[in-house]
This record gives C-alpha cells, structure tokens and sequence, in this order.
C-alpha cells in the first residue's frame, strides 16, 4: 500500500518541488498540497494522510502552533520541511521537540538545488515518518535534580574525579525525547556524551536550545577536547564518527573520518563501542528511539565490558526500532519507560 502524503508549504514553488520529489516514488502518493495551516486542516480531516510534510515558516497560524495542536488533537507523522538559517535551525529543533519525526533542509540558493541534490532523501524521511506511532510521554520534560541533592552530591566526590561516564544513542524521535531526559542531569553529572541522528544544518540549535533548558552545560563535541563532569556533549553530525579515547585520567571525545558504521556517521555503535573500550565498567549506556539497528551492538559491547546498559522501552518509544534491536540482543540490562531512565542512569553513576 502506497504512503499518501500530504505537502503543506505557502509557496507554491515549494509544493510543485515536493510533490514532484515525492511524487516520483512508486511507493508514494501525494495527495493534497496546501498553501497554509487553515487549508491544512481541512484537508487532514477529509483525506486522512499517512505523512504530512509541514513548512513551518508560513503566514497566519505558523507552523510551530499548528504542529502543536496536530500533537494534541490529532497526532500524525509530521516531516518538517524546513530552511537552514539561524532562525530556521532554532524552529526546527522546537518542532522536533514537539513530536515532529524528522527535518528537512531546504538548500540555499535556487530551489533546482533541492532537484538536484536531494537523492531520495525527503522520500526516505516519508517512508520512515509513515512507521511512527504517537505516544505521549509526559507533559513537561523530567524534574531537574534539587539544589539540596547537588549539593549532597558534591560533597560526597572529587571535583576533579572522573568515576563514570554517561553515553547516550537516538534517532527518530530522539530530539523529544531527550527533551524529556536530560533536564533531569544535575550540574554534578558525569560527562555525557550523545549521537543523535541529525542534519549537521540543526545539531548546533539542538545544542543551544538543550543548553537553555538544562542544569548541566550542554555543547558540541569539539574533537580533541577533555570531557568535563557537569558537561553533555553532543556530536556535531558532520560526517564524521564520535569516538571516546584518551589515558589515564583524561577522557578524550575525537571525532574521526571513516566508513559509515550501521548505515550512519556519527554512528551510535562506533561510540558505544569506544566507550566500552575505554571505559568498561565505568560506563553507562542508553539506547533511546530510533529506527533501524545502530546502537544496538555498540551496547551490547558496553555490557560485556561490564558497563550498565538501559534501553527505553516500546511504550514510550516513537519508534521502537534500536531498542528493539538491543533486547533481542541481550544488550540492555534494563528496559524503561523514558520517564524512569535519568533516574535509573544517575543512580548507576552513583549520584542518586
């Protein structure tokens, strides 16, 4: 059965494109195009589409209100369609905290780029997009740590010490769902580090807008720095793999050439799988949403490195693909709902 979608975007160059990129897919059906949220509307409720792809810069009610209230009234698989400046990269990254599946980057420059140098991409996002289930897994993001408990914390460690280290693996849903989490990490949490599947055009927003919302200080991997306690460091989604090294004391995030590792780069396996080595027992893994397998091996290795693995369970799951993957391979030592993870992970880094 074909994937019927509708495009929803104000200009009418802009649906002409999508429809045709998609359009071309025999697996594909476009079926409506509207140039904003009221016709949307309207169009959902009649034609009931699998995917909706939703440019969120528009005139009138803007994207952002109207995927808000597709997730509360009517939750769909929703592919934003989105432009890569500054505020594009900013709104995309709220949308996908919203509940949107994926984003799409418009190109810079002519729209014939996007023709050109699309490779199937936008049809790939669909045909993921049109597997999603909705789950709605709270209403507000996870509790920050007390002052109180931080300050018990601190007094009862180094300042220095590196005892553990967090490391975290997402895809398909992973920008809400660590939404959810990471508010949760205190400013005493060990280093963290996280691959995301994501366009490089918006890991930079995802960073800043995590930064705002957390405790902990949250940034991209820049590759050869020391991992600090109280820090969440994020691959940056360039093309390359995040890989944990370093000696003695010093633990080192490098971001390294190569060959994509189980169809990604940043691949969450190569990560876990460094992580594993370097760090053994001293480390935490969680395998969070995501479609496909990537991550799964990776925290296996973590396991039989004698590391605390976690995986979030298919309830609360957007896709529950990677985590899936994890427990038929005995990888995940726990199986949990989001909400109980960060719980679950301090307390094996000792903090809780």
């Amino acid at each position: 059965m074909n994937t019927r979608v509708l495009i929803v975007d104000d200009s009418a160059t802009m649906r002409a494109i999508l429809s045709r990129l998609l359009g071309s897919e025999p697996d594909i059906e476009v079926i409506g195009a509207a140039k904003d949220a009221m016709e949307a509307r309207g169009m959902i409720r009649e034609l009931n589409p699998d995917v909706v792809t939703l440019d969120i810069e528009m005139p009138g009610m803007n994207g952002l209100d109207f995927l808000e209230k597709i997730m509360q009234l009517r939750p769909m698989p929703v592919v934003v369609v989105s432009g890569i400046t500054r505020k594009g990269a900013d709104t995309t990254i709220r949308a996908l905290e919203l509940g949107a599946v994926d984003c799409y980057a418009k190109p810079d420059g002519s729209v014939n780029a996007l023709l050109e140098n699309d490779g199937g991409t936008l049809a790939s996002m669909v045909r993921e997009a049109a597997r999603v289930r909705f789950v709605r897994v709270a209403s507000k993001p996870s509790a920050p740590v007390s002052p109180v408990a931080q300050q018990t914390i601190v007094a009862s460690r180094s300042a220095n010490a590196i005892t553990k280290l967090i490391a975290i693996g997402a895809s398909t849903g992973g920008v809400e769902a660590l939404h959810h989490l990471l508010p949760a990490f205190p400013t005493t949490c060990p280093p963290t580090v996280i691959v995301q599947h994501i366009s490089a055009a918006f890991a930079p927003a995802m960073a800043e807008r995590l930064d705002r919302q957390c405790n902990a200080t949250v940034k991209l991997i820049e590759s050869g720095e020391i991992l600090k306690p109280g820090h969440i460091y994020i691959a940056p989604g360039n093309e390359k793999h995040a890989i944990i090294g370093g000696a003695g004391d010093s633990i080192i995030a490098k971001m390294m050439d190569g060959e994509k590792v189980s169809g990604h780069r940043p691949s969450i396996d190569s990560m876990f799988e460094s992580v594993a080595q370097r760090l053994g027992p001293a480390a935490i893994g969680i395998l969070l949403t995501g479609m496909g397998q990537d991550g799964a091996r990776g925290l296996l290795a973590m396991r039989r490195a004698g590391g605390r693995t976690i995986a979030q369970d298919e309830a609360t799951s957007t896709v529950y693909g990677m985590p899936r993957a994890a427990a038929d391979l005995g990888a995940a030592e726990n199986i949990l709902p989001l909400p109980r993870i960060a719980e679950r992970a301090l307390s094996a880094a000792g903090l809780q």
